[in-house]
């Protein structure tokens, strides 16, 4: 598959499936992810936690400043809430790579169906859209949750990455690499589609 034209890679569409809608992240969204931060938990691994209007605006305009960074807001298709947030990132169009991340969901939204549906949204965007080859994810090496549900959507692990960011606290976390290619692509959607069947 051939790739899309660069200024499409930057381009914010809203992606939606039958339990998830991501919409382009903006300020109107700043309220709803202030109720999203529900539990200070969430934000464990984070070096930019949502704790009141004034983190939530921060977080969006930081999300909104970055070139190289599409932000969406999750939200519920069918309340229309918001439940967190998730952004493609590190976008290369010349080498048909992005990656996923600054995710994070509300504690009643976590282990339910938004996540996985969230990343089939992004991943078919990517790989179907874009014409993407490789999709990384980067993980904290202790976070052991987000860890898990990486490789539960069918991504690799391909090794850690010693000093690779800083946290909040300003030690420097080791992160784990995840990746999937596009020749893996095919088996990680069914698998994906059959996780979201219901039972």
């Amino acid at each position: 598959m051939n790739a899309a034209p660069d200024h499409e890679w930057f381009r914010a569409p809203t992606l939606t499936g039958g339990h998830v809608r991501l919409e382009p992240l903006s300020s109107r969204h700043v309220d709803g992810l202030l109720a999203a931060a529900d539990d200070p938990a969430i934000f464990a691994w984070s070096a930019a936690p949502v704790t009141d209007l004034a983190t939530a605006a921060a977080y969006v305009d930081a999300a909104l400043a970055a070139t190289d960074r599409i932000a969406f807001a999750q939200v519920d298709a069918h309340t229309g809430a918001v439940l967190g947030t998730t952004s493609l990132y590190d976008l290369t169009p010349r080498h048909r790579n992005l990656s996923i991340g600054y995710t994070w969901l509300a504690s009643a939204a976590q282990g339910t169906t938004i996540n996985p549906e969230a990343k089939l949204l992004l991943l078919r965007h990517a790989f179907v859209t874009l014409g993407a080859v490789r999709v990384e994810w980067h993980v904290d090496e202790l976070n052991e949750r987000s860890r898990r549900a990486v490789l539960r959507l069918g991504a690799q692990f391909e090794g850690l990455l010693a000093k690779h960011r800083q946290r909040l606290d300003g030690s420097w976390r080791t992160t784990a690499l995840f990746s999937m290619t596009d020749d893996a692509w095919p088996d990680a959607e069914a698998a994906l589609n059959a996780r979201l069947r219901p039972e």
